[in-house]
């Protein structure tokens, strides 16, 4: 059964009470899947996880629930690269974020956040997933589950009309040079993060959050400020600058 296809819209009473489901699945796999890389030594991103939280996040609500999408589609003012290039790009974008793994968590995590949601790889779910695999990164850069009572993917959420906006600055930028324009989503995701931590009680210097599954403990509280275009624009540049002039 595919939701959708039946209701044809998302303001469905069923509709919603499933991806409210979804979502609460979703969230305990990512805090699984946490857990289950810090413990077996495999702390890094893949196409396989990026993959489960979509499936968790969409399954039975939509066709292709895990699956890059087999069609074109239109977000507002970003069009995303085509269906037929997706894998391609996926396969990129996971070797970039591996290969610069030293970078500041945040500057990392925002990246994912902003680079999952400009290709748009699945039918339905990317925000979902985009805002889990960015704190999934997130938190393995932090060596454990950050605490709080309200975590940043759902902060996120809440100001959805500032993140559209940092999104947009960061497409259209991308579109005409190559290199996205992150600080504004880089300040938002940072913001959001201090909210999430201080709430929880906790302070720069605190230690590290530790890889248990059941329990949390703390973060020190992230750098500020920083150029994301000069962190990840050389490394972008080689492949990313022809991409965004195809796709003006």
């Amino acid at each position: 059964m595919i939701v959708f296809e039946i209701t044809g819209k998302e303001d469905n009473p069923v509709y919603q009470a499933l991806e409210v489901a979804n979502g609460n699945r979703q969230y305990d796999f990512l805090r699984t899947i946490v857990w289950a890389s810090l413990e077996m030594g495999r702390p890094f991103l893949s196409q396989h996880v990026i993959k489960a939280f979509n499936f968790h996040a969409i399954v039975c609500l939509h066709t292709n629930a895990g699956e890059y999408r087999p069609c074109p589609v239109t977000v507002g003012d970003h069009r995303p690269p085509e269906h037929y290039r997706v894998p391609a790009l996926m396969d990129d974008f996971v070797n970039l974020v591996n290969r610069n793994w030293d970078q500041d968590p945040v500057v990392l995590a925002t990246y994912v956040l902003w680079r999952l949601n400009n290709i748009h790889p699945f039918i339905n779910g990317n925000g979902r997933t985009a805002r889990a695999a960015s704190y999934f990164v997130l938190c393995l850069k932090s060596g454990g589950w950050l605490r709080g009572e309200t975590i940043l993917p759902e902060l996120i959420r809440q100001n959805h009309q500032e993140h559209v906006v940092a999104l947009q600055e960061a497409h259209d930028s991308f579109a005409a040079t190559g290199t996205p324009n992150l600080d504004r989503l880089h300040a938002l995701v940072t913001r959001l993060l201090d909210e999430q931590l201080s709430g929880a009680g906790i302070q720069p210097g605190d230690d590290e959050p530790q890889a248990e599954a059941p329990k949390a403990a703390p973060t020190p509280n992230p750098e500020s400020g920083r150029s994301l275009g000069d962190i990840l624009g050389e490394a972008l540049a080689s492949r990313s600058k022809g991409e965004g002039e195809g796709e003006k």
